[in-house]
């Protein structure tokens, strides 16, 4: 009888090989348009689409960012985007964790077919909703406001009541049920037993939200009217329109503006990067 030949580790190694260098492609690949930008925001102007392309600038223009911050009220238009982003990301956390519990949880007739309906209305485009939802935004005389961009987080996003009610199922109900017998109610349990064993799902929540509202530019440009209450991504496109001194577009001025705006997005993914992959993966993958 002829024994087992022992397997060779060459093709397990291969394939981690493989898989590596399939990954830094890609990963260099999509950072491209990044380090194009980077670099276009430290040339001159003349250089930014000069052909062929010097993906090195020498002379670095670092001038280009301090006029990047001082072509426009940069300050205001950040300090817009944070009044907007903050609440959002906040109510947002809050009532989807709300909902997701009560779905998790609470045993009561319908709940599965309402859960159904919640995450139906994820199949909606958003331009369906759009116009009667600025009817309606306007009829409250909100048109020109923060209102519409931050009231309706009040209400949850279905993707994210999914992904918390997911998280939660898989939390041990033992120490709700102790929490109970203790006298507290549900709404002290949710806040003080079940949100602290979440915080990776709610970090999810969190980061995602951001990213959604600080990079929102279609929500301002539909309900913001006057310029000194523009959001980050506004004056980027007041930036674009803008025709500075002899009628050219200061495009590397632009490139350095618009890196400015991605630099949070860039470093809060960074710090929340281990909680989210927890998050994405306890709660969609259950």
């Amino acid at each position: 009888m002829r024994t087992p030949r022992p397997l060779s580790p060459a093709g397990p190694l291969a394939r981690i090989g493989l898989t590596y260098v399939a990954l830094v492609a890609l990963g260099v690949l999509f950072s491209l348009p990044v380090v194009w930008m980077l670099s276009s925001s430290l040339h001159e102007l003349a250089a930014v689409f000069a052909q062929p392309y010097r993906w090195r600038p020498v002379p670095l223009h670092w001038e280009n960012y301090a006029r990047a911050v001082t072509v426009l009220p940069v300050s205001r238009f950040l300090l817009n985007t944070v009044v907007i982003t903050v609440p959002v990301m906040l109510a947002t956390a809050g009532s989807s964790a709300l909902v997701a519990y009560g779905f998790a949880r609470f045993r009561f007739p319908g709940r599965d077919a309402l859960f159904a309906l919640c995450l139906a209305t994820m199949m909606l485009p958003g331009q369906v909703t759009m116009i009667p939802l600025y009817l309606g935004f306007a009829r409250l005389g909100w048109v020109d406001t923060y209102l519409p961009l931050i009231v309706p987080s009040l209400f949850g996003s279905p993707f994210y009541i999914f992904l918390l009610r997911q998280f939660f199922l898989t939390i041990p109900r033992d120490s709700e049920e102790a929490a109970l017998l203790e006298g507290a109610s549900r709404l002290r349990i949710w806040w003080s037993v079940v949100l602290p064993q979440a915080r990776p799902a709610l970090a999810t929540v969190l980061v995602f939200t951001f990213l959604g509202t600080w990079n929102d530019f279609f929500g301002p440009l539909l309900y913001l009217n006057s310029p000194e209450k523009a959001t980050l991504t506004l004056g980027l496109n007041l930036m674009k329109a803008q025709v500075l001194g002899s009628g050219v577009i200061e495009w590397n001025v632009l490139m350095a503006a618009s890196l400015l705006v991605l630099l949070p997005n860039v470093l809060l993914f960074a710090l929340a990067q281990r909680h989210i992959g927890r998050g994405l993966a306890l709660g969609v993958g259950r």
